[in-house]
């Protein structure tokens, strides 16, 4: 293969399996079942109890659901995740419930927890005794940070939706001076798709979010120098040394049809064919529901001329009709539109026996076996006979079909993930992570600077990409005074580790009473309600001026009228 040429793996998910085992197969020992509800993916497993907490999360699929369309009417219900198998297909019907990262339709993610608790084996009856909330980059912070040891330090979380900056002290989140940047692999995904379509646009169709999201986790990387480094892909020698050519597939039928003319005669008619027998079932099923229809009206009619005048009258209603006039005249319509598809389906089937009676490739005209337009309901249905019209053409060279369907991927392979340094790229009035990240430090001390970039860290799988680590060391040299130290560092594992951290957390953690919301709380409390621990976000009460503001208009009319003080204190 030429240097440099990748192609699209077009990966599709298999669907997951149900495992029948649930927590009772680890013994009487409580088993914590961890979720990770990510915006991009969704992870669950068991944290088992033990030397051994277990492997990897058992479930990972995107948090995406395609409702079918006929699960209204008995056909296939939601699919969600795994199930969907390839996402292009499904793209606009694709429905999530989450708003950037924040989850809002909770239809839908209730959706996605029955499909975690189902494949995990968890009966719909089990109860719950007590759950616990945090974040994801706190739970990744934990998992790699020395345990029993109130760490300090700066977390750059960057995933699907947005990157956050986080400040924790003592091992606590200062969620005062947290910041957000609305920016993450999906517009970086976005952009990657604008750029190489305007650049490719005989490939609009070809170039999907799932390739460019290929292209982002396989083929970019962050330059350490933005600037510096698109002076080198103006180098001619640079640029072919490091263009990746991304290989689109491509039919071989564009190379030319080695088929004889008597094959593509007898290829057409079985299409032709195939064509008029879709047509029949077509018009089958049109006949069998107007037949029905018939048959209804038909009752309806009885019921009048039998007396039956208020069933009669009732069933006009439900037909939206308005008078026995407009009843006689739809079951004459429906009668000689029935008696109509009854003779098309005796001709389509008399010269359906024709056509296989005499069938040989010498056959002069076959026009007569095409079916009207009119009875075709779908476009898509005539493409096999498209495809078989192409002019007789020149062959055209294997090499140069194949060329002509490369993306030649260059200075796009920074450009894309550059977004979350310099939104401004794409359009976007926000400040980039240095920015954010220059914003944060100059909130605190120096003394407390000093000790947060001692310890910054890098999760979330928007932080993958090569370079990354180089080009925060790079902005904070250039925002730090001269000769101060500091430390960066990249999670273990960037994606799984907030699932890890979460399941490390929930065995330490399993005795304590302070860290979990019980069943008793929630039922007493809401389920706003929220413990406070080491990965979870700050607990802030709400307060209600206005009810405040009525409980002492109550006081004040209560003590002019000498009553209804003692209730409003009561009630207080």
């Amino acid at each position: 293969m030429e240097a440099n040429v990748f192609r699209f793996r077009d990966a599709r998910s298999a669907p997951d399996p149900v495992l029948e085992a649930g927590p009772v197969a680890f013994g009487s020992q409580p088993v914590p079942l961890v979720l990770d509800n990510g915006s991009f993916q969704a992870r669950a497993g068991w944290a088992c109890p033990g030397p051994d907490p277990g492997p990897e999360p058992r479930l990972q699929f995107r948090a995406v659901c395609a409702r079918g369309r006929g699960g209204a009417r008995g056909g296939p219900g939601p699919q969600v995740g795994n199930a969907l198998g390839s996402l292009e297909p499904l793209r606009w019907m694709l429905r999530s419930p989450f708003d950037r990262n924040v989850p809002v339709n909770l239809e839908l993610q209730e959706l996605l927890l029955d499909y975690s608790f189902q494949h995990l084996g968890v009966s719909s009856q089990a109860v719950i005794p007590k759950v616990a909330y945090g974040i994801d980059s706190l739970f990744s912070f934990y998992h790699n940070m020395p345990k029993n040891a109130l760490s300090s330090g700066l977390i750059i979380s960057s995933g699907y939706q947005c990157t956050h900056i986080l400040p924790i002290l003592e091992g606590r989140l200062d969620a005062r001076n947290c910041k957000r940047i609305n920016l993450g692999g999906s517009q970086a995904a976005g952009y990657l798709q604008r750029l190489l379509q305007l650049k490719y646009p005989g490939h609009l169709t070809a170039i999907t979010l799932s390739r460019m999201e290929e292209i982002l986790q396989e083929h970019s990387y962050i330059a350490e120098d933005y600037g510096a480094e698109l002076q080198k892909w103006q180098c001619p020698d640079y640029y072919e040394n490091n263009v990746h050519k991304m290989q689109l597939p491509f039919s071989s039928k564009l190379l030319g049809s080695t088929l004889t003319a008597e094959e593509k005669q007898e290829r057409r008619q079985q299409q032709l064919r195939r064509l008029q027998e879709l047509n029949a079932r077509r018009r089958e099923e049109k006949l069998q529901l107007d037949q029905e229809r018939l048959e209804r009206l038909v009752y309806v009619q009885e019921l009048l001329e039998d007396g039956q005048m208020d069933q009669f009258h009732k069933a006009l209603m439900e037909l939206n009709m308005d008078s026995p006039e407009e009843l006689q005249s739809y079951i004459q319509k429906l009668t000689v539109a029935v008696g109509q598809a009854k003779q098309k389906i005796l001709q389509a089937e008399a010269n359906l026996e024709v056509d296989v009676v005499d069938s040989k490739p010498e056959t002069p005209d076959l026009e007569p076996l095409e079916p009207p337009l009119e009875d075709v309901e779908n476009i898509n249905d005539f493409e096999p006979l498209f495809s078989e019209e192409t002019p007789e053409v020149e062959k055209p060279q294997v090499t140069t079909v194949q060329a002509y369907h490369q993306l030649f991927v260059g200075t796009e392979r920074i450009r894309a993930p550059e977004i979350i340094f310099q939104p401004s790229l794409i359009g976007e009035e926000q400040a980039g992570i240095a920015e954010t990240l220059h914003y944060v430090l100059d909130r605190y001390p120096k003394a407390i600077q000093d000790i947060l970039v001692q310890n910054v860290f890098l999760t979330g799988g928007n932080v993958m990409y090569p370079g990354m680590k180089a080009r925060v060391e790079k902005e904070l040299l250039e925002m730090r005074p001269f000769q101060s130290s500091f430390q960066v560092q990249l999670a273990s594992n960037p994606v799984l580790d907030a699932w890890y951290g979460a399941r490390d957390w929930a065995l330490d953690h399993l005795e304590d009473s302070g860290a979990w919301v019980t069943r008793k709380d929630y039922e007493e409390k809401g389920g706003e309600y929220l413990k406070e621990h080491c990965a979870s976000n700050t607990y802030v009460p709400i307060r209600l001026p206005k009810q405040a503001s009525r409980a002492s208009e109550t006081q004040t009319s209560g003590r002019g009228s000498g009553a209804g003080g003692g209730g409003a204190g009561d009630q207080a």
